[in-house]
């Protein structure tokens, strides 16, 4: 049955080696069952109910994506986006978590209509790659302040608008720890590294009494406050347009280059690059985000940490598919995901946030015309606290500064029409 599923034979793996991928993979993208509820509820959603949330969509999409695209390619509710989730549309613009939900449910079935129709394709060729790892990058920065705010290292300051916080207390010298800890323990190749500096600093917290020991396995809470609690109605306001994109643009780009990157991994692509089955993998992805809204979580994308999975062994779906039981184990761990402090998993936040900063080595820093549009979005997605305004001040400095300079053939038609909507956005909509 395996065989028939999967033809692990066929790309030359076998079952064991399959199952110590999936568990592989699973140990070094399983921080995410205690960084996302942590960081939802401070949108104001039941902690429990986000974390179920969480481990249910991330199954889902591990196996829809290893039982119809066959790939050893997991997913669960993604950095970044979650972040904008909370800090951008809830926080920073004011609507409800509910709202968001709604525009998380309507991303995911554009990009499932992308992805049957095709037009994915087109899209991401028609958007030049300097903008691409612009976004990247400051999605990479944005990160970084949550990690920092989160863990007290940066406080707010009416003089300054922000400072240095208390370094010398318990939760940013935590913090400071949980971040050198990752460090160490990846460059040693501990693919676990980030979950055992999490739980290494709760364990710390504990025995310093900064946290309340709650137990470690219980009967998963209940999710009914978050199932089905999508509010269409504000979803589809004009205002929520921006948002929308937001959410679909990040995905598109996250999930294509998670893609690229583990099927060269693996060696699943052919000799010009082409990926098997891609548009089953972009429908499992958009289902996978339909399916988390509609549970109750931001929204589910494919991981880069597939990579460990593929390091060792993993050739097949039944790779995802064992990270899917791993996570639906999870959920009777709810008590210890309670425990973990914000700057347990500040370490973790800013670790991505530094792997996604590194598309700043790929920019032709020499050419000012690639250069302005990449420090702009850079700085203005942290300082505005917006992937959203970050992205759209991005694509209207990238076509201004080309036009000015004589580089209008650069100026790709779908990067016009994006240029346009978004200073119609400011201009009318803001």
């Amino acid at each position: 049955m395996l065989e028939a599923l999967f033809k692990i034979n066929e790309n030359g793996s076998t079952v064991r080696r399959e199952c110590i991928a999936g568990m592989t993979t699973f140990i070094t993208m399983v921080y995410i069952v205690f960084v996302n509820p942590a960081m939802l509820a401070e949108a104001g959603m039941d902690q429990g109910a986000a974390f179920v949330a969480t481990c249910i969509a991330a199954a889902i999409g591990c196996f829809i994506m290893g039982l119809w695209a066959n790939y050893p390619l997991a997913l669960a509710p993604g950095m970044g986006l979650n972040a904008f989730f909370t800090y951008g549309v809830v926080l920073g613009m004011g609507y409800t978590w509910e709202a968001a939900l709604g525009a998380v449910f309507m991303s995911g079935c554009i990009f499932l209509l992308l992805s049957l129709f095709k037009v994915r394709e087109w899209i991401i060729n028609a958007i030049p790659l300097v903008l691409k790892r612009a976004i990247a990058t400051g999605i990479g920065a944005f990160l970084a302040l949550i990690a920092l705010k989160n863990a007290g290292i940066i406080v707010a300051s009416p003089a300054t608008f922000v400072q240095l916080g208390d370094i010398t207390s318990e939760g940013p010298l935590l913090a400071i720890f949980s971040f050198f800890i990752i460090a160490a323990l990846l460059y040693r190749d501990f693919k676990s590294g980030v979950l055992i500096s999490i739980l290494l600093v709760t364990a710390i917290s504990l025995g310093l009494g900064l946290v309340e020991y709650q137990g470690i396995i219980a009967a998963p809470p209940s999710i009914l406050p978050t199932f089905m609690q999508l509010d269409f109605a504000a979803a589809l306001e004009l205002s929520m347009l921006s948002v929308i994109f937001a959410f679909l643009f990040v995905d598109l780009f996250d999930t294509s280059g998670t893609l690229v990157a583990v099927t060269q991994k693996a060696g699943l692509a052919d000799e010009k690059g082409n990926m098997p089955r891609l548009g089953r993998a972009l429908s499992a992805d958009s289902s996978a985000t339909i399916a988390g809204a509609m549970l109750g979580t931001s929204t589910t994308t494919s991981y880069i940490e597939s990579v460990a999975g593929v390091s060792v062994g993993g050739r097949t779906g039944l790779t995802a598919v064992v990270v899917g039981c791993c996570f639906l184990l999870m959920m009777f761990f709810a008590p210890l995901a309670n425990m973990v402090p914000a700057y347990a998993t500040a370490g973790a936040i800013l670790y991505v946030a530094v792997l996604m900063l590194q598309n700043l080595k790929f920019v032709d820093w020499d050419d000012m015309t690639d250069a302005i549009p990449v420090a702009v979005v850079l700085l203005m997605t942290p300082l505005t606290f917006s992937i959203a305004h970050g992205i759209a001040l991005g694509f209207i400095s990238y076509t201004a500064v080309k036009l000015l300079c004589g580089k209008r053939s650069e100026i790709t038609i779908s990067v016009w029409i994006l240029t346009v909507l978004f200073i119609v956005k400011f201009a009318f909509l803001s």
